[in-house]
């Protein structure tokens, strides 16, 4: 099934974003997770990868189980930085002789050292006008509700369109904790004719480790409030995941109360969490 048609069949979407381990660890461990985590019935999953596609042969292969074996709908990441249209095609070819339908479109990140990798692509739109000329799949994109690091507020936007313009059926947002940064953003998406869904994309902080790498790797700001909860919590792990906890299910029920297309779960494969916050939102979802 594509994704695109569960958006338009219901509202919000919920979905979750799993990992897969590297090499050295074997797959099962995280078959366990999903087991667990198909059980608080999500509408699809998302199977991410390591830096430079490290994973992504697990990647098509745990995509694939999920399909088959859980029943859940599956949505591929595919980056782009660097590849060749003719590498992009054997993926393509790859997930589709697996039954994947649906892929997320990136550009992907550039190398620490700074450096530009060769390659038939410099945006994700290049990437979502290829498959969209094959065909057979359902495309989602990625977008920055408070800005990309390497753009302004302008050239989001315009890459944005861009996105939407070449194919991309939704669209979901990188990490943030103040609810503002998506309100304002999706009203400026709507202003430039942006109509396509716009899925808010959550993480639970529940360590304090994990809030540096954070703001490091994606540039999401800290707003006060979420300051004050890592500043007296930081050395009380159990308090802190509490905490991290109920800040994102109030960030969610207040997204779902302002009608919000979709919400993405970035799950770090933590059925536990998870598991607390579609606890806190099950009567949400009934209500819709």
């Amino acid at each position: 099934m594509f994704i695109k048609d569960i958006y338009k069949s219901k509202k919000p979407v919920i979905s979750f974003e799993i990992f897969p381990p590297n090499e050295k660890y074997p797959v099962e461990k995280v078959y366990d997770t999903i087991d667990e985590l198909v059980k608080l019935s999500p509408d699809f999953i998302s199977v991410t990868y390591g830096a430079g596609g490290t994973t992504r042969g697990r990647t098509v292969e745990i995509a694939s189980r999920i399909k088959k074996v859980n029943n859940v709908e599956v949505l591929a990441h595919l980056t782009c930085i660097g590849a060749e249209k003719e590498e992009i095609d054997g993926i393509l070819d790859d997930l589709q002789s697996n039954g994947i339908e649906n892929v997320l479109a990136l550009r992907g990140d550039y190398p620490n050292d700074g450096s530009i990798p060769e390659g038939d692509f410099k945006y994700a739109h290049q990437l979502v006008k290829q498959i969209k000329e094959r065909g057979g799949f359902s495309i989602g994109g990625a977008f920055y509700p408070e800005g990309h690091q390497e753009n302004n507020d302008l050239m989001d936007l315009f890459h944005l369109k861009r996105k939407a313009e070449e194919g991309t059926d939704f669209l979901i947002s990188q990490i943030f904790f103040d609810n503002n940064f998506f309100y304002d953003f999706t009203e400026k998406a709507k202003k430039l004719e942006i109509d396509v869904p716009l899925v808010a994309g959550i993480m639970p902080v529940t360590d304090a480790r994990q809030i540096k790498r954070i703001t490091a790797l994606c540039g999401s700001s800290i707003p006060p409030k979420f300051q004050r909860i890592l500043d007296r919590y930081e050395n009380n792990p159990e308090a802190l995941k509490d905490a991290g906890i109920a800040y994102a299910v109030e960030q969610i029920v207040d997204l779902i109360s302002s009608g919000v297309d979709g919400i993405h779960l970035y799950t770090m494969n933590k059925v536990e969490t998870t598991q607390k916050i579609m606890d806190a939102i099950a009567n949400l979802r009934i209500a819709l």
